[in-house]
């Protein structure tokens, strides 16, 4: 009776054998084409290194005026833009303004990425059901994997770094942006597409001039989704070179240091309390204003 007690399972033999041809399997095409990867990714590597640079070298006060500016713009509401100002400088008056920069430049990055792929690939998966059923078991795979197990695969590739780190958070948070793309699109009233048609509207000013549009706020929702899963994603990437509040967690978990931890963390809520509001209002403002032009 001990099959009742024991799952039937290959045999440890098999088993290590399959693993093994896996691993070196892997492990030679990252010998073969690791160089030609990274090659590719330079121009990530340089549009990265560059935006850290200009977060971090460039006076405080001027970052403070722009962020500043940048939130008036999104959400036109004085409150939001004080609560930002009031937050960064709380941020920067415990010593973390540079280590927040940092993280900010990353997301930054993340969320133009995220929504230069995310976007044409919800696209594509709104005018086609057979591409979305491809495409969808992916996207929940990428949802529901660990998180380190991300950086296996990566760190392998690339090594340690900036550049894996973004790869990592990228593919942990682009999810949102693909599906809410897509539910966007494929939500929008079919009359309105009928008179679309029936104006002669192409299929590309139909997209631009109709779907899009009507889509935007569910758009929003997507990106406002993705910035908070890839703040969710820095301390985990810190393990594999992302600069930036990460660090600092990791740091104070190896050492058990208690107010680094909690001090760096509460930044850290505080930059996705931003992210959060100021992308919020903005969604708000552009539904208020499609509502007002269109009626």
């Amino acid at each position: 009776m001990d099959w009742l007690f024991s799952f039937p399972h290959m045999d440890d033999g098999s088993l290590r054998d399959l693993k093994k041809v896996i691993d070196e399997g892997f492990r030679g095409f990252t010998r073969t084409y690791g160089d030609g990867l990274e090659a590719i990714f330079e121009p990530l590597q340089f549009f990265l290194i560059q935006s850290e640079r200009f977060m971090t070298k460039t006076p405080w006060p001027i970052i403070l005026v722009l962020i500043a500016l940048i939130a008036w713009f999104a959400s036109r509401n004085w409150k939001i833009v004080a609560s930002t100002v009031a937050t960064l400088l709380l941020i920067g008056y415990f010593d973390m303004w540079e280590d927040t920069m940092k993280t900010v430049s990353m997301i930054f990055v993340c969320t133009v990425l995220s929504i230069a792929i995310g976007i044409p690939i919800g696209i594509a998966m709104s005018r086609s059901d057979r591409f979305q059923n491809i495409v969808n078991p992916i996207l929940d795979v990428m949802q529901t994997m660990p998180s380190f197990v991300y950086l296996i695969p990566v760190v392998m590739l690339l090594g340690i770094g900036k550049v894996p780190g973004l790869i990592a958070v990228v593919i942990y948070a682009i999810p949102p942006m693909i599906r809410l793309t897509n539910l966007g699109i494929r939500l929008v009233d079919k009359d309105v597409l009928e008179a679309a048609d029936a104006f002669g509207s192409s299929g590309w000013q139909k997209l631009k001039n109709v779907q899009l549009p009507l889509a935007l706020p569910t758009i929003m929702a997507g990106i406002n989704q993705t910035i908070m899963m890839a703040l969710a994603m820095v301390v985990i990437a810190s393990m594999i070179g992302v600069q930036g509040l990460g660090q600092p967690v990791l740091k104070a978990i190896a050492n058990q240091y208690f107010t680094l931890g909690i001090f760096n963390g509460i930044a850290i809520v505080g930059i996705a309390i931003i992210f959060d509001r100021v992308s919020q209002a903005f969604g708000a403002r552009l539904q208020k204003h499609r509502e007002v032009v269109h009626g």
